[in-house]
């Protein structure tokens, strides 16, 4: 039978994870604890999305109640999206060396006192503290290295089905919250809308604080599949260190700066401009905030499948000319937007939703392969890096796109900027040449 922590303490058996090779081996043929810390981690990026799921929702509200301008609000959740960035290359160092529980536990309290903040404020510095400072770097903290650390420890056998499942949490999260977002702010006040965020972000602390464990040896158990048992490390010291080594090695090569430009046009065409402005462009046509919030939510669905099914593709296919086809006919959906866009929805706009959903995050993982292609045993770090790139491209757009809605009374003009900057990064990733295993990158 598992150990568990004893009543008195409240502690794991084993907090030095150095237990017997034989320890844990009394569980067989009841479910690993694997499970249970992937559901606990597959709620929390669920949870953490709710906060992802808010800004496009509220340009409207906070013009109208204090009117501040499109690029005002855009800034805020421009640095909320370029902190995620920033954060997230380090935030597996963090986890190294304080726990994937405490840095996870923290991030989420973060977030929460974020949300909570913004219920009073009264001035747009208060956005930015509240919504783009606090809640960018608890959002950056759980970006992309948790679900990496937690298949990495706990999984053995199993990991890629693993990943996607994590992988999709985010897209649950934003069909989950979307709707019910858009509903409060609508039928009620944008004020119960951050409360709801705040909240979400709070309950799952205690879920994480008492189920979730760094390691499969603080119970004495071996990872999923592993067939020995495996001691937990010690605090790794020097992995930040190590992730700013790999940048400025990489930054000496030219495929980085091309996977890094077209991964910021990534983020720029998706996070944000259209989970950032689709709500708000909508609403201009005449389009209730509830149902373009649903049609954003329906992203989400085809999102999972268009991820699994470019994962798939990436295994047989080059990975440049699929991430090619990706942009191009991004780029040439956002030309036909401004079109679409109308008082009730149609067809066409359905069509749109959908297909966007599809090639959301298909970018991921032939930009994956590449950074292995290029950079070998630094291809995780080198990818965190390029993750950064995709979320200050975000940035920049959700701050942009606000200030040209306020220029030119329209979102024209950046559905057309962001059309051409796909074609864009559909030629930087041609010019990328395939390179032979243990070749140095070139262009």
């Amino acid at each position: 039978m598992m150990q568990r922590a004893t009543p008195a303490t409240g502690r794991d058996p084993d907090p030095t994870g150095r237990r017997p090779p034989d320890a844990g081996r009394r569980d067989a043929g009841r479910i690993h604890r694997a499970w249970i810390v992937v559901a606990v981690t597959f709620v929390t990026v669920v949870g953490a999305a709710a906060f992802a799921s808010l800004p496009g929702l509220l340009f409207d509200p906070l013009e109208e109640e204090f009117g501040w301008s499109r690029g005002t609000v855009g800034f805020a959740v421009s640095v909320n999206l370029a902190l995620v960035g920033i954060t997230a290359p380090f935030a597996a160092a963090l986890m190294d060396r304080f726990g994937i529980r405490r840095v996870v536990a923290l991030a989420l309290t973060v977030i929460g006192v974020g949300a909570l903040s913004t219920v009073r404020m009264t001035a747009p510095w208060q956005l930015v503290l509240g919504w783009g400072f606090l809640a960018g770097l608890g959002a950056g903290a759980m970006a992309l290295a948790f679900a990496t650390t937690v298949v990495g420890r706990w999984f053995t056998a199993r990991q890629g089905l693993v990943t996607g499942v994590l992988t999709a949490a985010a897209a649950s999260g934003q069909l989950v919250f979307l709707p019910l977002l858009s509903w409060i702010v609508e039928h009620h006040a944008w004020r119960q809308a951050a409360l709801t965020v705040a909240f979400a972000a709070f309950a799952v602390v205690p879920l994480v604080w008492l189920l979730l464990r760094d390691h499969p040896a603080d119970l004495g158990l071996a990872p999923y599949g592993a067939k020995e048992f495996v001691p937990k490390p010690p605090p790794v010291t020097g992995a930040a260190r190590r992730t700013v080594k790999a940048l400025l090695s990489a930054a000496r090569t030219g495929p980085f700066w091309l996977l890094a430009g077209s991964f910021a046009i990534c983020g720029a065409s998706t996070n944000g401009l259209i989970k950032t402005h689709f709500v708000p462009a909508a609403h201009d046509h005449g389009m209730s905030i509830t149902a373009a919030g649903s049609l954003l939510a329906l992203v989400g669905v085809f999102d999972v499948i268009g991820t699994i099914a470019s994962g798939w593709l990436t295994d047989r296919y080059e990975a440049r000319r699929l991430l090619a086809v990706y942009y191009a006919l991004r780029g040439l959906s956002l030309l036909f937007l401004p079109m679409l866009l109308a008082p009730e929805v149609r067809p066409p706009m359905v069509f749109f939703i959908v297909f966007y959903g599809l090639d959301w995050v298909a970018t991921v993982p032939p930009t994956i392969a590449l950074c292995r292609e290029h950079y070998g045993a630094d291809a995780s770090i080198v990818f965190g890096w390029v993750l950064a790139s995709h979320q200050i491209g975000a940035a920049l757009t959700a701050f942009l796109g606000g200030l040209a809605r306020d220029a030119f009374g329209s979102y024209d003009v950046v559905w057309y900027a962001s059309g051409a900057l796909c074609a864009a990064a559909t030629l930087m990733v041609l010019v990328l040449r395939p390179t032979r295993a243990g070749a140095p990158a070139s262009v």
